[in-house]
């Protein structure tokens, strides 16, 4: 087992209470602006951008820091557009009875359907796995903790990250995504999790009129 070096703790600014709130109140208007969009632009996204992004969500806490994910982030068009057949043939599956009435009767309202245009339209493809074990040097398997509560965090990393960097994000898990490992060529102690549609939203794009619960139907506070 690896022992760690223990350095004090770096980075760390002490703020007042009123410089908390301002910070605090601040981040929670930004990113109550995020919303989920299906029709993106084509316009071009700079690499370094994603890498930013990618690499903050890579800071996430993870179960004994392992870190247990890894990241293909795809721009090359022939392999996006492998990747929407791929997804739009389980889609006719879910939809097509797959998925159960119950299930469609939610998704309704938000005018989801099998055809997915925007995995070609959009300039990035952000296919997240999660590695539920390692190797080490001599080939033996190493177990990993909390592999999806580490993937969890460091997606909605992402996410925040990519909201403030100014981009709008799709979460979109059509199932089974064991076509990303074979599309991707990634190994099978790897299992998809997310696949994170990524880019700018078109002139025309349209979200739906829905509002979030409120902090009182979400939270309790015991003081």
């Amino acid at each position: 087992m690896t022992e760690y070096t223990r350095v004090p703790l770096q980075g760390y600014q002490e703020r007042t209470d009123s410089e908390l709130l301002e910070r605090a109140s601040a981040f929670e208007a930004r990113i109550a602006r995020r919303r989920t969009i299906r029709e993106f632009s084509d316009r071009d996204v700079p690499r370094e951008v994603i890498a930013a992004c990618i690499h903050a969500a890579g800071q996430a806490p993870s179960g004994a820091n392992i870190q247990p994910w890894y990241f293909e982030a795809i721009r090359d068009a022939k392999t996006k557009r492998e990747i929407r057949h791929a997804a739009e043939d389980e889609e006719r599956r879910f939809y097509g009875g797959r998925a159960g009435e119950e299930w469609l009767d939610a998704l309704a309202p938000l005018g989801t359907d099998e055809n997915k245009l925007f995995l070609e339209t959009a300039p990035w493809l952000i296919a997240i796995f999660e590695q539920r074990h390692g190797r080490d040097e001599e080939g033996e398997k190493v177990r990993h903790y909390y592999t999806k509560e580490s993937v969890g965090l460091a997606t909605g990393f992402l996410i925040a990250a990519l909201h403030h960097a100014g981009l709008a994000t799709l979460t979109h898990t059509p199932s089974p995504m064991g076509f990303l490992n074979r599309i991707l060529a990634r190994p099978t102690n790897e299992k998809a999790f997310l696949l994170l549609v990524v880019g700018h939203p078109a002139d025309d794009a349209t979200v739906p009129d829905i509002s979030r619960k409120s902090l009182d139907r979400i939270a309790n506070f015991r003081s």
